[in-house]
């Protein structure tokens, strides 16, 4: 659980692919907001095709201009310090993302895990994580998809006992799983 001494919320939000997890926690940074701060969302997806703009794109119109909008495909942390101040609502989408650009690139996933708890505990803005559930499937049959899964299940635990709440999504419908 969040051990920050100040006003700030930790949320969780974990689904599976095309869930409605990223519009649940856009709903939850809504509801958290205050005209003192910022909504900021920190995107860490690289746009690599079509594809993927076109899921940029509508998650872009879906939010409208009240928000701020910062990449961080590597340096979350970083970003994350950067917009930290009172009455900021911070929304990161999505660890997941963030995990696969940390494998490929062939960085020091520890390190980076480890950096993001330390600054869960002593954040001041209120934070809500996005990511993908990625322990309810077969076994991969690949080492890189086995590390991926292994990784990304190790980050989940880590910040779901650092978050106030977590949250579960599934067909759009979000359950609290915690507290």
């Amino acid at each position: 659980m969040s051990t920050n001494q100040n006003l700030s919320k930790i949320s969780f939000v974990l689904g599976g692919a095309r869930s409605g997890k990223s519009l649940h926690a856009e709903t939850l940074a809504k509801s958290q907001y205050q005209s003192t701060g910022q909504l900021v969302y920190l995107a860490t997806a690289h746009i690599f095709d079509e594809e993927m703009q076109a899921r940029v794109d509508l998650h872009q119109k879906r939010r409208g201009r009240e928000w701020l909008l910062v990449e961080a495909p590597l340096d979350l942390v970083s970003k994350l310090r950067s917009f930290d101040h009172p009455g900021n609502v911070i929304l990161v989408d999505c660890l997941s993302v963030w995990m696969t650009n940390l494998i490929i690139g062939e960085h020091d996933i520890a390190t980076h895990r480890d950096n993001l708890i330390a600054h869960l505990a002593k954040s001041i803005s209120s934070l809500i994580l996005v990511a993908s559930e990625t322990g309810l499937g077969i076994i991969p049959d690949n080492a890189l998809s086995r590390q991926f899964r292994d990784e990304s299940g190790r980050l989940n635990q880590m910040v779901a006992a650092a978050s106030d709440d977590v949250f579960f999504v599934t067909a759009g419908i979000a359950q609290k799983i915690k507290p």
